[in-house]
């Protein structure tokens, strides 16, 4: 049994989308605003899962088409990440909907605070590197594809972040097509995940469709502000959003 009707869900979860897919079209973590935004309507965690896939997958759509109108994107190696990361999000998906409700979710309150420090200490530390060449380039997008695409389909929020550091620290992109090359990866994950929990039957689409337009609404005006401030207002964006990540993570842990 849902614990709220649908018009309540929908006023619960509808703005948390669009403040969601603002914040993912800058610097990926919206999932850590969306996800909890779902669960809180007392659907059960797959369902939310499934919903949240959908309304994020659209909302990054709108974000990578504006990135792409802006040239903020290196296809190649965008595209390259892409291919691996419908396979990190398969596998993860699928492991994720064999996983326990009650399991899944004392694995989402155990995991992230341990994926949050990381962030939080080594982020600070994190600076755009040499760019690589040729076919070590590929080779760094290719395992950031995958890895965190796999990460996504388990677990899913922050992988954004993780993908523009990736980007920027590893493959040594400015923060701005870093941010560019995460939208492709998280899109291609968001498309691998959505496939195989609407094919399962995991998405209410009477929540997930009006989400849906909230979040391309925010991920639309995200994208354009990343897009004309730079990377200062990406990487402050970003230090909002694991300052938050880290708060919710605390008040998740004090409810256990």
């Amino acid at each position: 049994m849902l614990d709220l009707a649908l018009p309540q869900m929908l006023l619960i979860v509808c703005p948390l989308v669009f403040f969601g897919g603002f914040v993912d079209s800058i610097s990926g973590g919206g999932g850590l605003i969306s996800l909890p935004a779902y669960l809180l309507t007392g659907i059960p965690p797959h369902i939310a899962f499934g919903c949240n896939k959908v309304s994020a997958g659209v909302g990054m759509l709108v974000s990578t088409v504006r990135f792409h109108q802006n040239g903020k994107i290196h296809l190649k190696s965008a595209a390259v990440s892409a291919v691996f990361a419908l396979l990190g999000a398969g596998l993860g998906s699928s492991f994720n909907m064999l996983l326990d409700a009650v399991l899944l979710k004392k694995l989402i309150v155990g995991v992230l605070p341990v994926v949050s420090i990381l962030v939080l200490f080594g982020g600070n530390r994190i600076r755009p590197s040499k760019l690589l060449k040729g076919y070590k380039l590929f080779l760094a997008c290719a395992g950031i594809g995958f890895v965190t695409a796999l990460y996504d389909g388990i677990i899913g929020p922050g992988a954004g972040t993780f993908m523009v550091f990736g980007y920027a620290s590893i493959a040594g992109f400015d923060y701005v097509t870093a941010s560019g090359n995460a939208k492709v990866t998280n899109l291609a994950s968001n498309i691998a995940s959505t496939f195989l929990y609407i094919s399962a039957g995991r998405v209410l689409f009477a929540l997930a469709i009006p989400a849906a337009l909230c979040s391309i609404a925010g991920s639309w005006i995200g994208s354009g502000l990343a897009i004309q401030k730079g990377a200062k207002f990406i990487k402050g964006i970003m230090a909002l959003v694991l300052a938050g990540i880290f708060v919710k993570l605390i008040w998740d842990l004090h409810l256990i």
